[in-house]
């Protein structure tokens, strides 16, 4: 592994010559610093800057953390966090679950944007300080140092619902996610609301539950096959679960929409070629602004109030055309 040892005995000068450069100091020569910054590419060497960020107690990085590999929409927001991070000279860590929380230091990095249902808000509000700024994409706390960025998950669930009852689906079956999130809290509200306000009887036994992954939208239609009626149409609390249950039925020689209808949410990479019909979510956009406010909080122009992301249906061919305007 190449050292700052190396980089020096390379370019004929000292160790405090090459920190010099690898630091931004003037008292080295143009001629000098050029063959030693060549050098450093030419031998793929990475100045280790963390035993400086320990020292000065600050960092210019910021954390991500988020839950799940297998929700391609993370990989937009990412993008958008990445984006912005590199445009103005921040470093960007990614990483999941329990190992978030020892980079989550101010000596380490300069704050996070969380993504995961498994970080508690108690952790969070432990955490959260003047020098430590968080942005949630996944909750609205009551933190003076946490910025919530959501997604406005009622309006188009309502919206693509209300829709649907228009032009004449009754019979509803409602894939649902992890329970506890607050988006399939948002997202079943306004389905069951639309129900409601149009005196549409909604049993409960035609609410199936996910975990936001395709197999579980699988099995959760292999579990509807074996009952005596399919509904008319199966609204999805997410994409992935849409696609893995229309994967289930078309198996089985269930046509969609003919036979069942099926709607999802997020609007992922697979969506419009599964035909299938969606709230697509800005994600790339949801993510850069994460960033952006991050940053803006980190410098001191400190701004916590939470913000709402707009989303908008996408019909496409998973519902009987004919029925939609």
């Amino acid at each position: 592994m190449v050292g700052i040892k190396d980089i020096a005995k390379a370019a004929g000068v000292s160790i405090s010559t090459v920190s010099n450069v690898l630091n931004g100091k003037k008292n080295v020569g143009e001629d000098t610093k050029e063959r030693i910054l060549q050098l450093c590419k030419e031998m793929s060497y990475y100045p280790n800057t963390i035993g400086k960020t320990l020292k000065s107690g600050t960092s210019d990085t910021i954390l991500f953390n988020f839950s799940d590999f297998d929700r391609s929409f993370y990989l937009r927001i990412i993008k958008g966090i990445s984006d912005y991070v590199n445009d103005n000279d921040f470093d960007l860590i990614i990483c999941t679950e329990k190992s978030c929380e020892k980079y989550m230091r101010s000596n380490l990095t300069s704050g996070a944007i969380i993504l995961d249902a498994k970080m508690k808000d108690n952790v969070l509000n432990g955490i959260a300080s003047e020098r430590y700024p968080i942005v949630t994409l996944d909750r609205i706390t009551d933190n003076p140092y946490i910025k919530s960025i959501v997604v406005n998950n009622y309006d188009p669930m309502y919206e693509m619902v209300q829709q649907l009852v228009d032009n004449g689906y009754r019979r509803f079956g409602f894939l649902g996610g992890p329970e506890h999130t607050a988006d399939n809290q948002e997202r079943y509200k306004a389905f069951s609301d639309v129900l409601e306000n149009n005196n549409i009887v909604f049993q409960r036994k035609n609410y199936f539950s996910g975990d936001y992954r395709e197999k579980s939208g699988y099995s959760a239609a292999k579990i509807i096959m074996l009952g005596e009626e399919l509904p008319e149409i199966l609204v999805c609390a997410n994409d992935n679960m849409a696609i893995g249950a229309m994967k289930a039925f078309r198996e089985n020689g269930i046509k969609i929409p003919e036979d069942i209808a099926i709607t999802g949410f997020d609007n992922c990479d697979l969506a419009e070629a599964m035909e299938l019909t969606t709230v697509a979510i800005p994600n790339y956009e949801r993510g850069f602004l994460a960033a952006r406010y991050l940053i803006e909080n980190v410098k001191g122009r400190r701004n916590v109030e939470p913000f709402r992301i707009s989303a908008k249906v996408k019909w496409r061919n998973s519902v009987l055309v004919s029925k939609i305007k």
